[in-house]
């Protein structure tokens, strides 16, 4: 993992909100976006640019469901990231 990637992550998850939702997307494993509304108390538009963050820096994977958006963690990525420190 380069050294751009891993501050890319760490940018993205520097951001309270963010951290937020990739802590609440860890714990319950997959989530619809129109159930992080409600958790992180923002408007549609705004919890869109955070997830697109969050899915750019490789932490989430996006899945379409129909019209519906649902979010887990890439362990994969997760994995490099923790490794890169051992």
């Amino acid at each position: 993992m380069s050294s751009e990637e891993i501050i890319k992550i760490l940018k993205a998850l520097a951001d309270e909100t963010r951290f937020l939702i990739f802590n609440e997307i860890k714990n319950k494993g997959e989530v619809c976006a129109c159930k992080l509304l409600d958790i992180v108390k923002c408007n549609q538009p705004t919890l869109s640019h955070h997830l697109k963050v969050l899915v750019d820096s490789g932490l989430l994977i996006a899945k379409k469901d129909w019209k519906w958006m649902h979010y887990s963690v890439n362990n994969e990525q997760l994995n490099k990231l923790l490794n890169y420190w051992k």
